[in-house]
Order: C-alpha cells, then structure tokens, then sequence
C-alpha cells in the first residue's frame, strides 16, 4: 500500500488541544515543521492500533472503561485500520504523530468514548511499544530475508561441491578450495546474523505499555494482560527504563550493519569475480548494465550498489548511537530521531539481501577460468611441507624452508610443483623421491583436506547436507 502523505493545516485551536490549557497560542509554523513526526512515522500505524486495542480490552477488563466504550473504541479503530489500509485516511501535521492522528479521528468517528482510550497511558509508553513491535516485525522480516540467501548460497554450493578455485589470504593464490566450501563460508555468517536477530527479538519482547509517562499510573490496570494480548512475554520491570530504551532500535541496526557487511564482503567477491581478469562467474543481464561508450562492457551495478548501500545502514548506527550517547532519563523529544534511521536501514537491508540473493541465483561459474587462476600460484606449496613432514620426519619449519627454495626453483623454471623435475627437488633436499609428486595436484590438495569444516568434497557434501538441516 502506498502511504497517505502527511498534509499541513497549521490550527491553534486543534494544536492546543493536544497539549491541553497549558498552552495559549499555536506553534509557530517552523516549530511545527520541526516537531512533527507524521511524514515518517504513521509507519507504525498498524503497531499503534494494535496497542491501542489492547490498551482498551484491558481498561475495560480492570473496570476502567466501560464495556459499551470499549466495543466503541474497538470497532472505531477497525474503521480507521479499514480507511489507512483503502489509502483514504488523511495523516495531518497538525496532529503532529500516528497516535494522535489516529485518536483525533477515532474522536470523529465515536466522539467521547474515544477521549477514555488515553487513560493510563502516555504518548511516551505507546510510542515505545508501538515502535518495539515494529521492530520485532522487521527482525522477522530479516531473518526470513536471510534464510532465503541462504537457501540460494546452499543450492550453489551444491552444485559446486567439487569446483576447484583458489583459495587466497590477503588477495594471493594461498592453497585450492571449492567453490561450494567458499559459498559455505557466507551460509555461516548469515547464519550468526539470524542468531542475533532471533536473540535480539527475545531480548526486546517485554512490554512498555503502562508505564505512562515515566512514574507508571495510578489506575489499576494489568500490565500482564496487556503484554499478553500483544504478544509480548511480560511488562517491562521498570517504567523510566521502559520509555527510555532504544537499546532494541541500536541493537536492530547492529545486527542489520553486520550482515550488511557480510553482504558487501560477498558483493565486493562477486565484483572481482565478474573481471575479465578473473572471469570465475558470470551473471547474466538481468543482473549486470552496459556502458553508454563501451559496447563490451558487462557491468555487475548490482553488486556494486549493495556494497555502496551497506553504507547507509552503518551510517544509521552511527546516527542513532549519537542521539541517544548524551541523554539523562526520562524521554527527550531528541528520541524522535530514532525511527527514520531504522525505517531507513530496513528498507536498504532489505532490497540489499533481494539482490543479492537474485544475483546467487543467477550466476554461472567458469570451472575452467577458475582452475587456470588456481594452477598460476603454487598453491600446493603446504601439500609439499606437509609431505615433507609426513614421509620424511622433518620438523615443519624446516620443510616450510626447503619447500620455499623449491617454489623458487619451479618459478624459475616457468613451471608449477607438480612438473618441476625430481633432481631439481633432490638438489635442494636428497631424500625427496617420486611418490611426492601424488600431493602436488589440485584434487590431491583439496581431497586430503578431510578435517571437520575442512574443503574436501565429501566434507563439503556434508557441510551443505547440515546446512540445510540447521538453516531451512
């Protein structure tokens, strides 16, 4: 649904029924303009009727409000539900924010019984429950979002179970892996992303609302209840806490700039992946643009823009830590700031993990590029040491060093390991003898590296097997 776009009918009479006598004249028109949170927040709306609903089961069953108000109230924010979701509601700033947008027109719709909703709760404990269940939605959102990554980062790795590349440590041919183990690595990631996620939810789901605006009410109402009918495990324990917390807001947008990162981490391999250089995958137009002047060019924005758009999302942290590093309790208005950094973060994460996961589903590797990459750095070099150390006994620094005049001497040759002839070998240490030459292979390589989490391809076939059974 397209949201209502909030409208500007600046009124002293109907501001100052906001606030009550306190307040003689109406706001001035950039003090409105500062103080009105409408054109981000009637985001909540669905949170906020839903708290509200509660709010007013609750009152009536305390004996509060009365039954006929309560069906009043009820059926009230039904019709305004029913109006937001046809897009005919009007969100006005004059009632600067989604609660009283709402209640100003429930007035209209059921006149006085909308003014006893109110009772027993401040704009401060229905902001931060409104705001909490928001946030509890999008965690998920994202773990959903994450999951499906997920699925399509197994299915490769399944298909590339066996796929030779090389393996790099600071961006140079270290030793041969698959490419499903390398794909294996994200799946693990992401799968921390959605354990903070899943603890971040059960960390936040304690209810505010009743702890009105910071001292809690005199009313005898039943937190509990409340907290149940919203899905909430229990009541916050304390009330300045309660409308103070946006530990849950940071805590979102942590877990959200660390699968963030792990996303640009992917969209930056892919990047390289794509070069003419390296030519290991290749993605199709679907995901991939053209130049204005270079007919040749097969561009991966898409990957490019999630590793840009994470920015934002880290951005958004960083904002939000700063609002929230100086204030004393209770609430400050300096909170309001906490929504649009969130909403923002949201949005960008969540069209990060579309495209991407849109781009693992459209890759094709190139086995054959990946393979020529892999042959052109030695990377069976440890294979040497460790058979070194294995069939002759010679402590690893020692055969670390022989095997690195032999790496000097197969470069000068022009040749990789597994063609340097064995006199050469023999010159640098006498002992060596044919059968080193059954480890200096790729599948050799990759075949013997059977420890649990290791690249073999049965332990490979196995990681994706487990994955599926932890993840989806």
């Amino acid at each position: 649904m397209t949201e209502p776009k909030a409208t500007t009918a600046p009124s002293a009479a109907d501001a100052n029924a906001l606030w009550g006598g306190r307040f003689a004249s109406g706001p001035a028109a950039i003090m409105q303009q500062i103080n009105a949170s409408i054109g981000f927040d009637q985001k909540l709306w669905a949170q906020d009727i839903a708290g509200s609903k509660a709010h007013a089961t609750m009152l009536a069953a305390r004996g509060i409000i009365s039954g006929a108000d309560r069906d009043a109230i009820l059926a009230g924010l039904d019709q305004v539900a029913g109006e937001i979701e046809a897009g005919t509601f009007t969100f006005t700033v004059e009632h600067e924010d989604i609660h009283m947008n709402v209640e100003s027109r429930l007035k209209e719709i059921i006149g006085e019984p909308a003014g006893r909703l109110h009772t027993a709760r401040s704009r401060n404990d229905q902001v931060a429950t409104d705001f909490k269940l928001w946030v509890r939605d999008a965690l998920d959102r994202l773990d959903g979002d994450l999951k499906a990554l997920q699925e399509a980062l197994i299915d490769r790795a399944e298909q590339y179970v066996d796929t030779i590349m090389p393996g790099f440590t600071h961006l140079q041919t270290a030793q041969p892996v698959t490419f499903g183990h390398h794909l294996l690595a994200y799946v693990e990631m992401l799968g921390r992303d959605r354990s903070r996620a899943r603890d971040a939810r059960a960390r936040l789901n304690e209810c505010p609302l009743g702890s009105a605006a910071l001292a809690g009410t005199p009313y005898p109402i039943d937190r509990e209840m409340t907290a149940g009918l919203l899905g909430f495990t229990g009541p916050t324990a304390n009330s300045l806490d309660a409308v103070s917390d946006r530990d849950f807001a940071l805590e979102y947008l942590s877990i959200a700039s660390i699968a963030g990162t792990h996303l640009s981490r992917l969209a930056e391999e892919i990047v390289i992946w794509c070069t003419t250089q390296f030519r290991f995958i290749r993605l199709s137009d679907a995901f991939t643009t053209g130049s204005s002047i270079m007919p040749q060019k097969r561009n991966p924005d898409a990957a490019e823009l999630v590793r840009a758009k994470v920015g934002r999302v880290i951005g958004a942290l960083n904002g939000l830590l700063i609002v929230m590093k100086g204030l004393p309790l209770a609430y400050s208005k300096d909170m309001q700031e906490d929504k649009e950094p969130v909403f923002m973060a949201d949005e960008t994460l969540a069209l990060c993990l579309a495209a991407t996961t849109g781009m693992i589903r459209d890759m094709v590797a190139d086995p054959a590029s990946m393979r020529r990459a892999v042959e052109a750095g030695f990377p069976t070099a440890t294979d040497l040491a460790d058979w070194l150390v294995r069939s002759l006994g010679i402590p690893f620094r020692d055969a670390h060093h022989v095997t690195g005049r032999i790496v000097k001497l197969a470069e000068e040759a022009g040749c990789g390991l597994a063609d340097l002839p064995l006199d050469k070998m023999q010159a640098v240490h006498p002992d060596i003898n044919e059968g080193v030459y059954a480890v200096l292979t790729l599948e050799a390589s990759v075949n013997s590296r059977t420890s649990f989490g290791g690249t073999a391809p049965e332990r490979v076939k196995a990681a994706v097997a487990m994955a599926r059974a932890r993840f989806l």
